[in-house]
C-alpha cells in the first residue's frame, strides 16, 4: 500500500518503539516463570531468602517494564503524529493539483472527511499498533511457547483452540474491513449535508427550511449510526467467542493439572505459570475484537487515502513558458474548439472558432447555458477542450507549466470569493508581494477604495467566512481588485459586475482601460458589451454572430432583441 511509504522517515523512531515494547513484553511473560520459582523454590521449601531475592527481581524487571512503556508511548506518539502529518500534506498537495473532472468524482465533502477522519484513523492505528496493537498477539504466541516450555500435556489444550480463533479472528477482520468503509461513506453523505447546511443557512432561513433540513440530516445521521452499530455487533461477536473457548482451555488446564499434580507429574509453580499464561493469552484474545475493529477502520480508511493519492488528474502540466513580450496584453485565440464536461456526452462548446487581439476588450454575450463559462473556464486550463486548442500568443495552452500560464491571467469568477483575514490578504492572493499602494490603485480602479476607506481598520479591516459581512457588490469589486493587483496580460471577468449599477459599472469599465491587458468580459447587459471591441453572441454552445455594437445592430436579429428587451426593462422599471 503506498500509504506505508510515508513510515520510511520514521522506521528509527518505530524501532525504538519497536524494541521497548518487546522490552515490556518480555517482562510480562516472564513474570509467571519467576512466580512459579517463587512457589516452587520459596513457599513450597519455606525458604524466605528466596522469595524476597526473587521478589526483588521481580520488582526490578517491572519498574523496567514502566519505564520501558513511558518512553515507547513518547516514540510511538513522535512516529505517529508525524505519519498523519505526512499524509495529510501529500493529500493537500494532491487535490491542489486536481482538475475540476477530479473534484466532480470526490466531492468537498469527501475529501474533507478523508484528510481528517481517515487519516486520523491511521495515524491513530500506528501508534496503538507501537504501543498496543502489535503486543497482543506476540503475547499470544510467546505465551503459548512458554507454556509448552513449562509443559507440553497441559499446553496441548491452547494448540487445540488457538488454531480455530486464528482462522475466525481473519474472517472477522475481512468482514468488518467492509462494513467499516461503508461506514465511511455514510459519514462523507453526514458532512455533505452538514456542509450543504452551514453553507446555505441563510437561505434555509429565508425559505423557512429548517425542518426538511433538520429530517434529512436526521436520515444520514440514522444511515451512519445504524451502519456503524452493524460493524460493531460484527467485531464485538469475537469477545464471547474468544472468552469462550479460551476459558474452556483453562478449565482443561486445571481439571488435567490438578490430576498432575496429586500424581506427582507437575509442580503447583508449573500449573500456576501456566495458568497465569492463559489468564495473559485470554486477556490478550479479549483485546483482539478492539484491534480487529481498528484495523478493519484503518484499511478502509487506508484504502479511502489512495484512491486520491493515486488519482490521476486529467489535465498533464506542460513544461514551456511563454516568451518574454511587451505587448499590451496577450493575444488569446481559439481554433475550433470543442467540449463537453467529464462523462457526460453533451457538447457545452461546438466549434468555437475567434481571438482577441492583444489589448483588445471581448464581451460574451448569451443566454444562461450558452457555455459562456465553460469558454472561460478552457483559458486557465480548469478543463481541456475536448477537441481543438486554445492558444496564447501562438503557443497551445497545454504545452505551458500550469503556474506560469496561470500567472498571466487575472480571474474574477461568476461567484465571488473571499477568504478569511483582512482586505490586505485577500488582495495579496493577486500578488503576494504587492505594496500597499499598488493595493490602493487596484481598489480605486475596481471601485472598492472608497468603501474600504471607511471601514474603521480600512485595509486591516478583517472579513467573515466567504467575505459574509460585505454586500455582493462590494464582493465583486473587492475580487476584481484582486485580479488586478497582479497587473495581468489576460483578464477574465465572469459575469463579475451583475451586481455593479451602471454608473459604478461604467466607472470600472473606464479604469480597465487604463490597463495593458486583453480583456474578455461576461455579460447580460447590452450597455457593458457596446463598450467592448469585439462582442461574441453565443447560443447552445456556438458562436451565432461576432463583431462591435454596430455591426450586431445592423446584422444580428437576436441581438437586436436582446438589445429591446433590456430597453423595455429599463424604461417599465
Amino acid at each position: 500500500m503506498k500509504v506505508f511509504s510515508f513510515l520510511k522517515s520514521y522506521r528509527m523512531a518505530m524501532g525504538v518503539a519497536l524494541a521497548l515494547m518487546l522490552v515490556e513484553l518480555a517482562v510480562e511473560l516472564g513474570q509467571p516463570l519467576l512466580m512459579a520459582k517463587i512457589i516452587d523454590e520459596g513457599i513450597a521449601q519455606n525458604d524466605f531468602q528466596t522469595v524476597v531475592h526473587l521478589g526483588v527481581i521481580m520488582l526490578g524487571i517491572s519498574l523496567l517494564a514502566f519505564i520501558s512503556g513511558i518512553t515507547n508511548s513518547f516514540f510511538a506518539a513522535y512516529a505517529s503524529q508525524n505519519f498523519g502529518f505526512d499524509i495529510r500534506k501529500s493529500l493537500f498537495t494532491k487535490v491542489q493539483a486536481f482538475s475540476f473532472a477530479n473534484f466532480n468524482k470526490f466531492p468537498a465533502s469527501s475529501l474533507i472527511t478523508r484528510m481528517t477522519n481517515d487519516v486520523n484513523q491511521l495515524q491513530m492505528t500506528l501508534f496503538m499498533s507501537l504501543r498496543i496493537a502489535l503486543r497482543a498477539p506476540l503475547l499470544v504466541i510467546g505465551g503459548i511457547t512458554l507454556a509448552i516450555m513449562v509443559n507440553v500435556k497441559l499446553a496441548l489444550a491452547f494448540l487445540i483452540v488457538i488454531p480455530f480463533l486464528i482462522f475466525f479472528l481473519i474472517w472477522i477482520m475481512k468482514r468488518s474491513s467492509k462494513l467499516f468503509f461503508m461506514v465511511q461513506q455514510r459519514l462523507d453523505r453526514v458532512n455533505g449535508v452538514m456542509r450543504e447546511n452551514l453553507a446555505g443557512i441563510r437561505l434555509i432561513r429565508a425559505f423557512s427550511r429548517g425542518t426538511y433540513e433538520a429530517g434529512r440530516f436526521k436520515d444520514a445521521n440514522q444511515e451512519l449510526m445504524d451502519r456503524t452499530a452493524h460493524a460493531l455487533r460484527v467485531t464485538e461477536t469475537a469477545i464471547p467467542v474468544l472468552l469462550f473457548f479460551m476459558n474452556l482451555a483453562v478449565l482443561a488446564v486445571l481439571w488435567f493439572g490438578n490430576m498432575d499434580i496429586h500424581s506427582g507429574k507437575v509442580t503447583v509453580g508449573e500449573v500456576v505459570a501456566i495458568v497465569n499464561y492463559s489468564a495473559r493469552i485470554t486477556a490478550a484474545f479479549s483485546m483482539f475484537s478492539w484491534i480487529i475493529m481498528v484495523l478493519s477502520r484503518a484499511i478502509a480508511s487506508s484504502k479511502r487515502i489512495e484512491e486520491i493519492l493515486d488519482a490521476d488528474a486529467d489535465i498533464a502540466e506542460g513544461r514551456h513558458k511563454l516568451a518574454e513580450s511587451k505587448k499590451a496584453g496577450a493575444k488569446v485565440e481559439f481554433k475550433n474548439v470543442s467540449f463537453h464536461y467529464p462523462d457526460t456526452n453533451t457538447e457545452v462548446l461546438k466549434g468555437i472558432n475567434f481571438n482577441a487581439a492583444p489589448g483588445e476588450t471581448v464581451a460574451l454575450l448569451g443566454a444562461t447555458g450558452s457555455g459562456k463559462s465553460s469558454l472561460f473556464q478552457l483559458i486557465p486550463r480548469l478543463y481541456d477542450p475536448s477537441e481543438g486548442t486554445v492558444e496564447i500568443d501562438g503557443v497551445d495552452i497545454r504545452s505551458l507549466e500550469f503556474d506560469h500560464l496561470r500567472r498571466q491571467i487575472g480571474y474574477v469568477p461568476q461567484e465571488a470569493l473571499l477568504f478569511t483575514g483582512s482586505i490586505m490578504e485577500n488582495l495579496a492572493w493577486g500578488k503576494e508581494d504587492a505594496t500597499l499602494d499598488e493595493m490602493k490603485s487596484a481598489a480605486h480602479d475596481a471601485q472598492i477604495h472608497d468603501t474600504i476607506e471607511r471601514l474603521p481598520a480600512r485595509y486591516e479591516a478583517m472579513l467573515g467566512q466567504k467575505g459574509i459581512n460585505l454586500s455582493g457588490g462590494q464582493k465583486q469589486r473587492l475580487s476584481i481588485a484582486r485580479a488586478l493587483v497582479k497587473k495581468p496580460r489576460i483578464l477574465l471577468l465572469d459575469d463579475s459586475t451583475s451586481a455593479l449599477d451602471l454608473k459604478t459599472e461604467a466607472r470600472l469599465l473606464e479604469a480597465l482601460k487604463t490597463y495593458n491587458c486583453t480583456t474578455l468580459i461576461i455579460t447580460q447587459k447590452i450597455s457593458t458589451a457596446k463598450e467592448a471591441d469585439k462582442i461574441l453572441l453565443l447560443e447552445d454552445g456556438s458562436i451565432i454572430a461576432s463583431g462591435d455594437h454596430e455591426h450586431l445592430m445592423a446584422t444580428s436579429g437576436l441581438y437586436r432583441d436582446i438589445l429591446q428587451s433590456q430597453l423595455g426593462i429599463e424604461q417599465s422599471g
